[in-house]
């Protein structure tokens, strides 16, 4: 792989290396939570029960559960967030369990949390680690970061829902539409 220089460069190398130091989750947990809910997204903290489609992470009733404990990438706070920020509105606050998404619903997922993680301050890479998106994170990151066109990955279905005119800065972090025309 080509990679490219200056910031998507420097995007694409980042490598977070697992497991996070203790200390570090700690911290960036207590970030991205926050983060979260400055979006209106509700967020609890608490023990979970039973398996879940991403360790220590659940979504309840539109609420995002994290259990510190059993959290294996705190990155992953900001792409089910995400999930539930793209649902509409009249469906938003009953979400929950595994989460059926479109293809589309997926990439705008991933644009979502690229925007997120850029105005929470912290290094893509963290969302965007080695043990998800099919080894394919720095090259998301990448394609973010480069600037293109379109914007990258599901950018055009922010701008269809509205929430988005100049990615990655948001106008919006909750989907406000059903379905836009």
């Amino acid at each position: 792989m080509l990679v490219p220089d200056g910031e998507a460069g420097r995007a694409a190398r980042a490598v977070i290396v697992h497991p996070i130091p203790r200390r570090m989750k700690e911290a960036l947990i207590s970030k991205l939570t926050g983060f979260v809910q400055s979006t209106g997204i509700s967020v609890e903290l608490r023990t979970i029960e039973g398996e879940t489609f991403l360790p220590g992470l659940a979504i309840e009733g539109g609420t995002l559960v994290v259990d510190a404990a059993r959290l294996d990438w705190p990155g992953d706070i900001l792409h089910e967030a995400a999930h539930i920020a793209l649902t509409p509105p009249s469906l938003r606050s009953a979400a929950g369990g595994k989460l059926t998404v479109t293809p589309a619903e997926e990439m705008a997922a991933l644009a979502w949390s690229y925007a997120a993680a850029v105005s929470a301050g912290i290094d893509p890479a963290i969302v965007f680690h080695e043990g998800g998106y099919q080894k394919g994170g720095m090259e998301l990151c990448a394609s973010y970061a480069a600037g293109l066109a379109s914007g990258g990955p599901g950018v055009p279905m922010l701008q269809w829902y509205g929430m988005t005119n100049g990615f990655p800065v948001m106008d919006s972090w909750l989907r406000l539409s059903e379905n836009p025309t």
